[in-house]
């Protein structure tokens, strides 16, 4: 199964334009489900509704959510047709297989207190201190996915004009404007920091690590979920909850859904339109607590 994988990964690549991450995350399913298939001594030809089934059964047994689970069901059909259409199985199995159902759960987002407090984490005097800084500030400013901002380079960023040029999912290119507050870190780390951290090498990322290749986000994600601790944030911080309440907050301060969908770069406004169900759920709560006859 090992060579149909490899090509399966090789045709999300050159054929559906998928981003680097995306196709990782189908190549770890895949072989997820590969695996199981070898453990109980099953061939990609012997592959059945049950099997499949049985594959889904232990994902939740080792705790995945409704969605995790949905998501991997989205792969493995994925794999099976192109496995059809390669003509090395005859027939998809998985084809009349139901995706799990799973409730839509609002979106974690922080405060603008808490987002004022996280911002003051990072020791602007430290040259990894202020890149730091820059980095947080340009991901509340733009809502930015942690992958699109450890991956842009320092061309896209137009500092005069007040806006990014982001290449997002399915290699899409969407402009994005960058607050005040954000454009004067990102000044000030290129001007101090960044040449620091760089030395003798050159970089075409904004925010390079020594080497000059792009932060890695896993990184960038464990210091965002420190500074959260360190500003006593409710819950474990993430990259996504800052542009959760990049979204909420712009909603909330009078802004419309289509360019709000825009910025996040959404394919689909029902996408962008579960922060509205945020933003109505505290004009609820607002009501209730000060209204006389609510």
């Amino acid at each position: 199964m090992e060579a149909n994988i490899r090509a399966f990964v090789a045709y999300l690549r050159s054929e559906k334009g998928l981003s680097k991450n995306t196709i990782a995350a189908y190549g770890r399913d895949v072989s997820k489900f590969a695996a199981h298939c070898e453990e109980h001594g099953v061939s990609l030809q012997q592959i059945s509704h049950g099997s499949i089934v049985e594959f889904l059964s232990t994902l939740y047994r080792r705790g995945l959510d409704s969605r995790s689970v949905a998501r991997h069901l989205v792969t493995v059909r994925h794999f099976l047709r192109f496995c059809v259409m390669e003509k090395t199985l005859e027939k998809d199995p998985s084809e009349n297989i139901q995706s799990p159902k799973f409730r839509h759960t609002l979106p974690e987002f922080l405060s603008i207190d808490e987002v004022q407090r996280l911002l003051a984490q990072p020791d602007v005097k430290d040259v990894q201190g202020l890149r730091d800084k820059a980095m947080i500030e340009l991901l509340y400013s733009s809502g930015l996915r942690v992958s699109e901002l450890c991956g842009l380079k320092s061309a896209d960023v137009q500092l005069e004009a007040g806006y990014l040029r982001c290449i997002g999912k399915g290699n899409k290119e969407r402009l994005v404007p960058i607050g005040k507050k954000a454009l004067e870190w990102i000044r000030e780390y290129m001007a101090k920091s960044r040449p620091e951290i760089l030395g003798d090498n050159t970089s075409i990322f904004l925010f390079p690590s020594r080497s000059g290749k792009s932060v890695d986000r896993f990184i960038f994600w464990k210091t965002l979920r420190m500074y959260g601790k360190k500003a006593g944030l409710r819950k474990p911080l993430s990259p996504h909850m800052l542009r959760h309440s990049f979204a909420t907050h712009l909603l909330d301060g009078g802004a419309d859904l289509r360019s709000v969908q825009m910025m996040l770069g959404h394919a689909d406004i029902s996408t962008t339109q579960i922060y509205t169900h945020v933003v109505e759920g505290r004009l609820r709560q607002v009501y209730k607590a000060h209204h006389p006859r609510a």
